[in-house]
């Protein structure tokens, strides 16, 4: 089974199309707060979804993500990246006229609730998040590409000019199975007090 958690109106052939909000095409309409409805899935993938959610709810997310997938199952994610976004929209504010840094304050703040967006993951904070959550390995992978056929081509979001060593979005692929990092959680502690859909 290929779940497409998030799809909204993009439905993918051959996928289980999945949101909270019933476009054509969404085959199963649940709230993945509320856990996902399935077991010894094959593959996972959801495109610009995980910013949506809450740091705890996101984390919850992978949680549940790790425990739908068989055991050689590959979660495909892409999401914005923050260093990309902290790198494209902010400077020192001394290296900043007036105008330019009012500009970038509203800019940056827009990369979040502008866009309905409740958390951005950069690479090392994703990974750790994934890690935490039970996946043993996690790839950074290009837009579009992926060793495994079924997961080529799967993304349709618009992207924006990489800089180098930060690509606008982060897509990557995990799988196998570790034992969840509880410390992750208790580093984060003081950043997990919004409230988590149960």
């Amino acid at each position: 089974m290929r779940l497409h958690i998030g799809s909204g109106p993009v439905e993918l052939a051959g996928w289980v199309n999945v949101d909270v909000v019933p476009y054509d095409g969404v085959a199963v309409l649940t709230d993945v707060r509320l856990g996902l409805p399935f077991a010894n899935v094959d593959f996972i993938f959801a495109e610009h979804f995980i910013e949506h959610l809450t740091l705890a709810n996101g984390l919850q997310f992978l949680r549940e993500c790790r425990r739908a997938l068989n055991e050689n199952g590959i979660l495909r994610l892409s999401t914005p990246n923050l260093d990309w976004v902290w790198l494209t929209h902010y400077k020192a504010p001394s290296e900043m006229t007036a105008d330019e840094e009012l500009f970038g304050c509203l800019e940056i703040n827009r990369a979040f609730p502008g866009w309905g967006h409740q958390f951005l993951y950069n690479m090392r904070t994703l990974t750790r998040a994934l890690h935490a959550a039970g996946f043993a390995a996690v790839a950074q992978k290009a837009y579009g590409e992926s060793v495994i056929e079924v997961l080529r081509n799967l993304e349709r979001h618009e992207r924006h000019r990489d800089l180098p060593g930060a690509p606008s979005v982060l897509v990557i692929e995990a799988s196998g199975v570790r034992d969840v990092d509880e410390d992750f959680e208790r580093i984060l502690e003081p950043y997990l007090r919004d409230a988590v859909v149960t």
